[in-house]
């Protein structure tokens, strides 16, 4: 199942799918969903994890779910919400794809294989080594944080250059953060000033693209 938050107002809105961490639909990614929501957009958290939802912070039992995660089954979840939301009746047929950290990779994955995009908004999250970037059309706007030794800035960069090399375009912002730096679950890694400013630099970014 899937959790879907609708914003007010009966017309037709822009659409996003927002892709979990390692954790699953737990509340602090609903409330992501709620945010965009907030903004205008028909927001869809796809449940990659299918109900299981992992407490933080068990890291090791994340960890382990998210490396028994049927990859191919997940993206073809990610691609079929595209879908879903590119037909409803509540949108006007223009969506964005958005994710963080495990979600983050797959928000790449999915410009890879969805048609028709808007845009790509990765938290701090690199693309499988067999991801094909170069089918991405959509525009990019990358976060990443400084400290992070999983989702480098190096490999932000090298995913960068790659789209530039096939005159993509890709915003990369890094902050002077920790990996998962928009997770006030986490006080340990949570950086409000960057968090803030991320948010809003996504959410000018997707409302540009899906305005054009």
């Amino acid at each position: 199942m899937a959790l879907m938050e609708l914003p007010d107002g009966g017309g037709k809105a822009p659409a996003i799918v927002i892709i979990q961490e390692w954790w699953g639909l737990n509340d602090q990614i609903r409330g992501t969903a709620k945010a965009w929501a907030k903004e205008g957009f028909v927001a869809l958290l796809p449940d990659l994890y299918h109900g299981e939802v992992v407490p933080i912070p068990d890291g090791a039992r994340a960890g382990a779910k998210m490396q028994a995660l049927d990859k191919k089954r997940a993206l073809d979840e990610c691609v079929a919400a595209v879908e879903f939301l590119r037909n409803h009746t509540r949108t006007n047929g223009k969506v964005a794809v958005t994710g963080y950290c495990m979600g983050g990779a797959l928000a790449f994955a999915t410009a890879c294989v969805a048609k028709d995009l808007a845009a790509v908004v990765p938290f701090y999250g690199l693309p499988d080594a067999t991801a094909e970037l170069k089918k991405i059309t959509a525009p990019v706007q990358a976060h990443f944080a400084q400290h992070d030794q999983w989702a480098t800035v190096d490999g932000a960069q090298k995913v960068q250059a790659t789209l530039r090399g096939i005159h993509r375009t890709m915003e990369l912002h890094v902050y002077d953060a920790q990996h998962a730096f928009c997770n006030e679950q986490r006080p340990e890694v949570y950086n409000a000033a960057a968090c803030s400013q991320a948010w809003s630099r996504s959410v000018a970014f997707v409302k540009q693209h899906v305005a054009a």
